[in-house]
């Protein structure tokens, strides 16, 4: 190890960014050396992502300049995409270039989880980057224009495989976008048909029954037609086969049906399940001691044994532990193991609507909408502080 330690930090997501920011707070001048490795030169909201890719936000809203949120002179910004892991050499190589390190952080965002669906990697859209968000806002303007030229009733017709968090958030937003579509395009909303297809028995996992029953209905009164218990077949590049061979025309399917970890992991030798690592106490990786995972990439399990679902406050309170058990080993000092607390959990369900559970707290409607807001800001707040959340809160709507 040379003198001054090297830091590299993979992806500037919910756990890359906070691990950064409380690395540059807890180290010393010249302590070590700290890279942040990123596909973009910007920081994206995923949990904003569904309201732009609906065309209710805009695209601006959703991201943040990396270079606002670090101190760029205690923390090298490095613009580029990762295409290999060496393990046993400690080294990242990148699309132009080499990194090598001590200290390794790994939180590269996930990908889409397609179970084997054929066709769904090929012709479905998934809300998963600034670019994809962008792409399906066009298409979806795009069909409403083409409708009134050839007439073709399955170009306003919308598939989303998925009714968890992703998919019902989406769903909410673009039923609050298709009367305003439906008004600039001349088209009859009666016309117009969204379908929310889930496998899994019940939409919105993880939620207690009453709520979920509320926002459905919710949904179905923003004209949502709901499909659960039904599993996808095969998506088609004119609509899916669902359940028993029943074929939905649609010229829109987005897939918000799964996200998995990272190829890259498996690429570079590590032990993965769905292409996350099962991480140990301190979010290292098995075997590697330097090598830490965090966000999409890890798989942490509760005290039941289930692992914890991938969300944006399991990955910032990793990224806050990671930073410190970093400092912690350079300091020869003992880490602390990663323990996450909930802090609750809240879906927006469009304009004025959401559902939340805080502690054994239920609420929804318009007190849960006005919650949502305020874990928004609150995000805002810890990466950027009050200036953050002024430019970027949404505070009304």
């Amino acid at each position: 190890m040379s003198s001054i330690p090297k830091i590299v930090i993979l992806g500037a997501g919910y756990g890359g960014i906070l691990t950064a920011q409380r690395l540059q707070k807890e180290l010393n001048y010249n302590e070590a050396d700290v890279t942040l490795v990123n596909r973009h030169d910007y920081h994206y909201i995923t949990t904003h992502l569904h309201m732009p890719a609906a065309g209710t936000d805009k695209i601006e809203h959703a991201r943040v300049s990396i270079s606002k949120l670090i101190d760029e002179f205690k923390i090298d910004l490095v613009k580029s995409s990762v295409k290999e892991i060496r393990l046993q050499d400690r080294k990242v190589i990148l699309e132009d270039g080499t990194l090598s390190y001590d200290y390794l952080i790994i939180g590269l965002g996930g990908e889409p989880e397609t179970f084997g669906i054929p066709g769904m990697l090929e012709h479905a859209m998934t809300i998963r980057s600034i670019n994809s968000v962008r792409l399906i806002r066009e298409h979806i303007e795009y069909q409403f224009a083409m409708y009134k030229n050839d007439n073709k009733r399955n170009r306003i017709r919308f598939v989303v495989g998925g009714a968890g968090f992703s998919g019902v958030e989406f769903v909410a937003e673009l039923a609050d976008r298709i009367p305003q579509l439906c008004k600039e395009f001349d088209v009859d909303p009666k016309n117009v048909h969204i379908y929310n297809v889930e496998a899994a028995p019940s939409a919105l996992p993880g939620f207690d029954p009453e709520l979920v029953e509320h926002a459905m209905n919710v949904l179905k009164k923003k004209g949502v037609t709901f499909k659960i218990g039904v599993p996808i077949k095969q998506c088609l590049p004119d609509g899916v086969i669902v359940g028993e061979g029943e074929k939905i025309d649609a010229a829109t399917v987005v897939w918000t049906g799964g996200i998995r970890g990272n190829s890259l992991l498996e690429q570079a030798g590590l032990e993965v399940m769905r292409g996350r690592v099962k991480v140990d106490e301190y979010l290292r990786a098995p075997g590697h001691e330097h090598v830490y995972v965090i966000g999409d990439n890890s798989l942490v399990f509760n005290k039941e044994g289930r692992p914890y679902p991938p969300t944006a406050q399991i990955a910032m309170q990793q990224g806050v532990n990671c930073a410190k058990n970093i400092v912690a080993a350079i300091r020869n000092k003992q880490p602390q193991p990663f323990e996450f607390t909930s802090k609750g959990t809240v879906a927006s369900l469009g304009k004025g609507e959401a559902i939340a559970v805080v502690g054994d707290k239920k609420y929804k409607g318009w007190k849960a909408a006005q919650l949502k807001k305020l874990v928004d800001m609150r995000y805002l707040f810890i990466i950027g502080g009050i200036p953050l959340v002024l430019r970027k809160g949404r505070f009304f709507g």
